[in-house]
């Protein structure tokens, strides 16, 4: 249910299917299949990794434990940036439809128009963050309940989606209707590999927030095996829930690039808004309020990593101590918590005034930071447990030949999507000192890691120099234990 939550499904439907299509037209379904793939194989790294050494910092431990501080560190990096993007893409389609909600109950137009009024919207916006950042910082266990209902809401809603699309697509309801074809699960007719891997960072972008499940490991029982099971369940699960999505919102409306097509720039990043009356009819209304419990439940789920991930950097003295503060009521990382509400709410606010389509550009720039941590965290696998590859052929396959591939493929991915993205053409044609906006977002803002990293590395080289998190270290060690373990000629 976590791991559902945090994707939301929903929400990243309605944020993905036109931009997806714009790029690869009828072979949507099989970009959406081709990036579980990836998904697929990282998730058997995250999963050994986690067997062997559950942290709440995940792919920032895993990666400091097998190629060290400085490698870790930017992984950390781009976790933590990856969650600061998806909570304001996910904050941003909260705000518009929730007044396509508020203006479909009261029957007025200029109420649903007012998500697209910039000052209104980053208004809305700061304050929907505000009410996400106090549950969040009230912790997980109060709003359990409320998780069940959100997540079982918008998966019943794309269910009756799913039925009443297949039903009018076949049925001849839609004068828009195309007949399936199995050609679209077929990567191989897009018409270029640019064209491919632009699909591809989207559809990786709509499988993110599984390995949520994992950032809770220390706080969940069985903490060993039920996080890595979880995640894999999450992506099979969200796997099913988008190819008949993809395919049933296809059949009924086709790819065109006017009126409620898919292919339609104008409606690209909110394609539900303008498919839930012609698909639901007078339940429309429903397929609204599941985008905003898709984006809500995701909202108070998605401060889960980056609060964890910033703990255990605090932890191990690779960033302020501040952010391991952990509150003595709510037992949660309350200041980092703060700390990912006033981030987002900063990033939100300049990219919706310097973005032509803040939506979309953020998107795509996130497809670049899943490809850069997840990519390093899959590589760490495979060298975390070298020396085991080959003492049994299931070690082999789990923890060197699925993680390697799945690495492979995601940098792949990263260095393609990164020189694409240079054009200012990418994304919403906008551009910055003459670069794509969102290269500036992606690239830029890792650059900005790295800077700051060395900064952090002449203030507190401890970290650095690994004596507070390596290879052999225990999980959240003390201090005093790392003390004790050292030689006494390096005191």
């Amino acid at each position: 249910m976590l791991g559902v939550s945090c994707v939301a499904p929903a929400y990243a439907l309605t944020a993905t299917l036109g931009p997806t299509v714009s790029e690869v037209g009828l072979q949507m379904p099989a970009v959406f299949l081709a990036g579980f793939i990836p998904m697929l194989l990282v998730a058997y790294a995250y999963r050994e990794l986690n067997h062997e050494a559950p942290d709440c910092g995940t792919s920032f431990t895993w990666t400091v434990k097998a190629f060290g501080p400085h490698v870790g560190w930017m992984c950390g990096w781009g976790f933590v940036l990856a969650t600061v993007i998806v909570l304001s893409n996910l904050v941003g389609v909260a705000v518009t439809f929730f007044y396509l909600l508020l203006g479909n109950v009261l029957g007025n137009p200029t109420i649903e128009a007012l998500g697209d009024n910039a000052v209104v919207n980053v208004l809305t916006t700061l304050v929907f963050l505000v009410g996400a950042t106090a549950i969040s910082y009230r912790g997980m266990a109060a709003t359990k309940g409320v998780q069940y209902v959100l997540v079982g809401l918008q998966m019943v809603v794309l269910a009756l989606f799913i039925v009443l699309a297949f039903g009018k697509a076949v049925s001849g309801a839609s004068e828009l209707a195309i007949g399936f074809s199995w050609s679209w699960l077929n990567p191989f007719a897009i018409e270029s590999f640019a064209a491919f891997a632009a699909g591809l960072s989207l559809s990786i972008f709509i499988f993110w927030g599984w390995d949520t499940t994992l950032t809770i490991n220390e706080e969940t029982t069985g903490s060993s095996s039920t996080p890595g099971r979880a995640a894999l369940l999450t992506i099979l699960t969200i796997l099913s829930t988008y190819m008949l999505v993809a395919i049933s919102a296809q059949m009924f409306v086709g790819i065109g690039e006017k009126g409620i097509g898919l292919g339609n720039p104008d409606t690209a990043d909110n394609v539900f808004a303008v498919l839930a009356e012609p698909v639901l009819g007078v339940l429309a209304i429903f397929l609204f309020l599941a985008v905003v419990a898709s984006a809500a439940a995701s909202l108070q789920t998605t401060f889960l990593p980056a609060a964890r991930t910033m703990l255990a950097m605090s932890f191990y003295k690779a960033a302020p101590e501040r952010f391991s503060h952990v509150h003595p009521r709510f037992r949660s990382p309350s200041f980092a918590t703060l700390f990912s509400g006033v981030a987002t709410a900063i990033f939100y606010t300049v990219m919706t005034f310097l973005s032509e389509d803040v939506l979309i550009d953020t998107i795509y720039a996130l497809g670049l930071m899943i490809a850069f941590y997840y990519s390093l965290t899959a590589f760490a696998c495979v060298w975390y447990f070298r020396q085991e590859l080959f003492t049994s052929p299931k070690n082999f396959i789990f923890k060197g030949l699925l993680p390697g591939l799945g690495g492979i493929m995601l940098t792949l991915l990263f260095f393609k999507t990164a020189v694409d993205t240079f054009d200012p053409a990418y994304g919403s044609g906008g551009a910055v000192f003459g670069m794509g906006t969102v290269f500036v977002i992606g690239v830029g803002l890792l650059l900005l890691g790295a800077i700051l990293m060395f900064v952090w590395q002449i203030r507190e080289p401890a970290f650095f120099r690994g004596e507070t998190l390596r290879h052999d270290t225990a999980v959240l060690a003390t201090e005093e234990d790392l003390l004790q373990d050292r030689d006494p000629e390096e005191h």
